[in-house]
């Protein structure tokens, strides 16, 4: 009976032990579930949080954006520097903090250096219930360059037999394209009559290169190019497409950026040179300098200068060097403003510079003459140069054969190109433009009769489109009139 009531007890706490162990792994199991379920929670919560904080940041981008918009959008390039050196926009001398929705964003500016209107905005964001899970959001915001295409007109163009472009093309006109284009081509306008031979209108971009296998040009009237039949598709000539009717570019404000580019000059941010005698030769130089000579005459039928005048006293020198020559530093990223004509040559080295020749004290309208290389050393962001034209770009006759461009260059009344020259040296060889072409009037660097046969000027143009320009154009040169956002990045 002892031995049965022993055992008994012996069985019961067995039992109790298997309970208890039973008890405490459902407790630990039930525990770790309840934290599991926690932290889920938690996790969803921080996550909606974060994703919140993003989005006010974003809200505060989008509020600069707009904020700019209505302080800056079509005003002249004056307006827009002044509004940045005033040190008075939001975020620029202490950040701007605002409340948006259930949380808010803190805004900093770094805002645009001399010649430039690049601006870099940073937007903070957080809820107010977790302020620690905070998200930043960086944007580049700019006023797109004028030398972000490869070549903009305001006039029709015709581009022959043997033209090679690498970047993107635009005429407020029509365009006739005989080359190769690596880009787009577009054009303002449906269609036009093409000055060049009679006959209907044509599309607004078109071409009279024969079909393959067909070779050459044909110089009349192709009704193939012209409307209603449809465009047809023509990789041969228009590698990436073309594009009419497009919106229209402006050239109306670019006068207001001649006269902030003088200014800045004269306020030391470059230099500026008078109307004395026909205007400057400039040489750019690899070692930080430029030399000047003032040109007391060239000749009228070549645009080449033919004497200079000497710095003190009278006379004149047949080169520039010796006493009629002067040597200035290349302020980086400034202007030379002459107040007459330039002729331009030379290479920089590390140095971002805008010459202008611009008359805006009389109507007698100046012109910028190249008749030798214009070099980068590096060909980077570092090395920038561009090329204003008051009346025209122009390339003299007695300009290399083998020429070669490093440069935005920009006509704002008139065209950059050459003249239809006779007699010597008319026929040059290659031209070589490595950055970007602005032109008010018709565009171009050779002549040819309606057959396409070449009469004057380059028999071989090539045009690159230098990328460097579309995030470092050159200091001060005219821009569109909207802000946008070109660059975003969570840091």
């Amino acid at each position: 009976m002892r031995t049965d009531m022993l055992s008994l007890r012996a069985r019961k706490g067995s039992v109790l032990a298997y309970v208890l162990v039973i008890m405490a792994t459902c407790l630990i199991l039930l525990t770790s579930i309840v934290l599991f379920v926690v932290s889920q929670l938690q996790y969803s919560m921080k996550q909606h949080d974060r994703e919140q904080a993003l989005q006010i940041a974003e809200g505060g981008i989008h509020f600069y954006k707009w904020y700019l918009a209505h302080q800056l959008d079509g005003r002249t390039a004056n307006q827009v520097q002044a509004f940045w050196s005033s040190g008075t926009a939001l975020g620029q001398s202490a950040a701007h903090v605002a409340n948006y929705g259930n949380g808010q964003y803190s805004i900093t500016v770094v805002p645009p250096v001399a010649g430039s209107t690049i601006v870099y905005v940073t937007s903070i964001g957080y809820t107010v219930a977790n302020p620690s899970l905070a998200r930043t959001i960086k944007v580049r915001l700019r006023r797109p360059s004028w030398s972000e295409n490869a070549v903009v007109a305001n006039d029709f163009m015709r581009f022959g037999d043997g033209t090679e472009v690498y970047g993107k093309i635009h005429s407020n006109s029509g365009i006739r394209f005989d080359g190769l284009a690596h880009n787009t081509v577009s054009s303002s306008v449906d269609k036009y009559n093409d000055p060049d031979h009679v006959g209907g209108d044509e599309f607004g971009v078109h071409t009279h290169v024969n079909v393959p296998p067909a070779n050459g040009i044909t110089g009349t009237f192709r009704a193939a190019e012209a409307p209603p039949n449809a465009v047809p598709n023509r990789p041969d000539v228009f590698e990436a497409g073309r594009q009419f009717p497009v919106a229209t570019v402006d050239f109306n404000g670019i006068l207001g950026d001649l006269s902030l580019m003088k200014s800045e000059a004269q306020a030391g941010r470059g230099k500026y040179f008078n109307n004395s005698g026909q205007g400057r030769r400039i040489i750019l130089k690899s070692n930080g300098t430029y030399d000047i000579c003032t040109v007391h005459s060239f000749n009228a039928a070549t645009n080449d200068i033919i004497k200079y005048n000497r710095r003190v006293g009278g006379g004149t020198c047949d080169t520039c060097s010796g006493l009629c020559v002067s040597n200035y530093p290349i302020v980086d990223n400034g202007a030379i403003f002459v107040e007459n004509n330039v002729w331009l040559e030379g290479t920089v080295d590390s140095k971002k510079i805008t010459v202008v020749a611009a008359n805006l004290i009389s109507a007698a309208l100046k012109t910028m003459y190249i008749s030798r290389d214009i070099r980068y050393t590096h060909s980077d962001c570092s090395e920038v140069i561009g090329a204003i034209g008051q009346n025209d770009v122009e390339i003299t006759r007695d300009s290399n054969d083998i020429l070669r461009i490093d440069a935005a260059l920009m006509a704002q009344s008139g065209r950059v190109g050459r003249a239809n020259y006779v007699g010597a040296n008319a026929i040059r060889d290659t031209i070589t433009v490595t950055g970007a072409i602005t032109s008010n009037k018709r565009y171009g660097f050779a002549w040819a009769d309606n057959l396409g046969n070449h009469v004057s000027g380059y028999q071989n143009r090539n045009l690159y489109y230098d990328n460097n320009l579309l995030y470092c154009p050159p200091p001060y040169f005219p821009t569109g009139k909207n802000y946008l956002i070109d660059l975003w990045e969570e840091l």
